[in-house]
C-alpha cells in the first residue's frame, strides 16, 4: 500500500473534480474498495443536546440568535434524557451518537462537566461518541478523551477565501487550532464541510486541500448539502444537484482514501439512487433520524429499507479503531483551569448577513 499523500494541491484536486464522471467513479470505487468494505455503511444519529441562541452569524445556520427562524430553543439536556436517546438509537442501528450543542466555544463549568458525563454515559453503552461544541482548548480535549470521546467534530465549512463570506464572527485558523488542540489527545477527527453556500468549484477544491493536507488526515469528513432555512442569509440558495455531491464524494474518497466519507445533511432532496451512486463513489456513513440538529433527514426505517435494497450493512461500533475509556470525573488528570481564551472575532461585514439581521429585527 503506498504512502498517503498529504502534498495535495488545488490543481490537482480540480483534475480529479473534473474528470469524466465514469473514469471519476471507477477510480473512486477502487480506491474505496482498497482501503474499506464497499457493502459496509456506518449509521450515527445526530442529537442536538442544546439548541438555538448561538452568538455566530454563520449564514447557514438556522441557530444563530441573531436570524428569525421557527427553530426552538432548549437549554442542555440532561445525562438521563441523552442516554434515552442514545439507547433508542442503538436499537434502531447507530453505532454512533454525535451530540451537538450551539455554542461558540466550550466554556468550564457546569454545563461542560454535564458534557463530560453524557460521553462517559453513551461510551459506556458500547457506542462510538463524537461532540461538536464549538472551539476547544487542549485542557477541554484532554478532559474529553479521558471521558471517553471517540471523534470530536469541527467542521472547516469551506474553502478559506469562500468562508470569509459565510461566517464573520470567528477565524478560519480558529478552526484549525481546535483541530490541531483535538490532535493532541487519542481522539479522532471529524471535520468537513457544506456545498450550495454560492462556492464555486475552486472553492470546493480549496476546503478538500485543507482537509486532505492535514497530517494526519481527519478520520470522518461530512460532506453536507446546504439544507436552505428560511430567515438565514442563505435562504434562497438553489439546492446542489446530485452530481455535485457524486462528484464531491468520489473526490474525498480519491484524496482521504482511509477517512470515512459521512453523506450528511441534504438526504431529503436526493433519490435512492443517487444515494446509491454517492455509496459507490466511496460515501461510507450516513446520520439516521428524522432530524440532523435542526434540518429535516430521512426516516431510520427508510434508511433501513435503502440498505436491504443495496445489500448494505450497518458498520460496528470501534471498527476503525479501539474503543477508549472512560475516566471517572473523581479519577481524572485534568481538571478544570477556568480557561478563557480570546477566540478570534474578524467582525468583517457581510452584506447578505446583515440584511438577515435586519430583517429578523422587524419581525421580532
Amino acid at each position: 500500500m503506498s504512502e498517503m499523500k498529504h502534498t495535495w494541491t488545488k490543481e490537482e484536486i480540480l483534475a480529479i473534480y473534473n474528470k469524466p464522471l465514469m473514469d471519476l467513479l471507477f477510480d473512486a470505487a477502487t480506491t474505496h474498495r482498497v482501503h474499506h468494505d464497499p457493502n459496509t455503511v456506518q449509521v450515527s444519529t445526530l442529537l442536538s443536546i442544546k439548541t438555538g441562541g448561538c452568538p455566530e452569524d454563520c449564514g447557514y445556520c438556522p441557530q444563530a440568535a441573531r436570524y428569525h427562524t421557527d427553530i426552538e430553543g432548549n437549554d442542555l439536556m440532561s445525562v438521563r434524557q441523552v442516554k434515552a436517546q442514545a439507547l433508542r438509537a442503538k436499537s434502531s442501528g447507530s453505532s454512533r451518537v454525535c451530540m451537538g450543542a450551539a455554542w461558540r466555544n466550550v466554556k468550564d463549568g457546569e454545563e461542560f462537566d454535564q458534557v463530560l458525563e453524557m460521553v462517559r454515559t453513551i461510551n459506556k453503552l458500547d457506542m462510538e461518541v463524537c461532540c461538536t461544541l464549538g472551539m476547544i482548548t487542549e485542557n477541554q480535549a484532554q478532559r474529553l478523551a479521558e471521558a471517553g470521546l471517540y471523534a470530536y467534530n469541527h467542521n472547516l465549512d469551506s474553502s478559506e477565501e469562500y468562508y470569509k463570506k459565510v461566517i464573520s464572527t470567528r477565524g478560519y485558523e480558529d478552526r484549525l487550532e481546535t483541530i490541531d488542540n483535538v490532535r493532541k489527545t487519542n481522539v479522532t477527527v471529524c471535520s468537513g464541510g457544506i456545498i450550495g453556500m454560492g462556492e464555486n468549484i475552486e472553492d470546493r477544491a480549496g476546503m478538500l486541500v485543507a482537509l486532505a493536507t492535514l497530517n494526519p488526515q481527519p478520520e470522518s469528513v461530512p460532506i453536507n448539502a446546504l439544507v436552505a432555512v428560511e430567515g438565514t442569509p442563505l435562504e434562497d440558495q438553489i439546492p446542489v444537484s446530485i452530481w455535485d455531491m457524486v462528484r464531491m464524494v468520489a473526490t474525498a474518497r480519491i484524496v482521504m482514501p482511509e477517512t470515512q466519507v459521512r453523506l450528511s445533511a441534504g438526504r431529503t432532496e436526493m433519490s435512492r439512487e443517487g444515494q446509491a451512486m454517492c455509496f459507490f463513489a466511496g460515501a461510507n456513513s450516513i446520520f439516521a433520524g428524522d432530524k440532523l440538529l435542526t434540518t429535516p433527514n430521512p426516516d431510520v426505517g427508510e434508511d433501513m429499507e435503502m440498505f436491504k435494497l443495496l445489500g448494505l450493512n450497518p458498520q460496528k461500533a470501534f471498527v476503525k479503531k479501539t474503543q477508549p475509556e472512560t475516566v471517572e470525573a473523581s479519577k481524572s488528570q485534568y481538571q478544570t483551569l477556568g480557561e478563557k481564551p480570546k477566540w478570534t472575532r474578524p467582525e468583517h461585514k457581510i452584506e447578505r448577513n446583515e440584511d438577515a439581521k435586519q430583517k429578523a429585527k422587524v419581525l421580532k
